[in-house]
């Protein structure tokens, strides 16, 4: 459920972003925080095509307007991405995964009513996130 076929990727997580939205900037920046075993490594959705291993997104993920996750070489968008990587943070956070008991299309009803106004609510930037040097190697390309 919320995945799509088996794509060929890296044995770690990767987390596709939107690199020029303030929300999904403040999201990564969540996520390593709560990442202490650097287990995600992150890419901008607009650098897809540009990774190896990664070129085989590039068109989907210039059509999307989603956070993506790579992981064990399948693709989950939207709520399901952002459920699975809750579940691989310290914390309490993995217990949000329950609400994948909830249906995908409700679940991504109120995900894609938030992306579609995350620019308004939470502005975004000229340019794609570059990582702060102690965090370059978290980032590809």
């Amino acid at each position: 459920m919320g995945s799509d076929p088996q794509i060929e990727s890296p044995k770690e997580s990767i987390v596709l972003f939107d690199g020029i939205c303030n929300l999904c900037n403040a999201s990564v920046n969540f996520i390593i925080d709560r990442d202490p075993q650097q287990h995600f490594r992150f890419a901008s959705l607009q650098q897809a095509g540009e990774i190896d291993g990664l070129k085989a997104l590039d068109a989907e993920a210039q059509e999307l307007s989603s956070i993506m996750l790579l992981d064990r070489g399948r693709v989950y968008k939207k709520s399901t991405a952002a459920l699975r990587i809750a579940r691989g943070l310290s914390g309490g956070w993995p217990l949000c995964y329950a609400l994948i008991i909830i249906p995908s299309f409700i679940r991504d009803g109120i995900y894609e009513w938030i992306a579609r106004n995350r620019y308004r609510w939470f502005g975004q930037q000229e340019t794609c996130r570059l990582p702060e040097p102690h965090l370059k190697d978290r980032f590809l390309a």
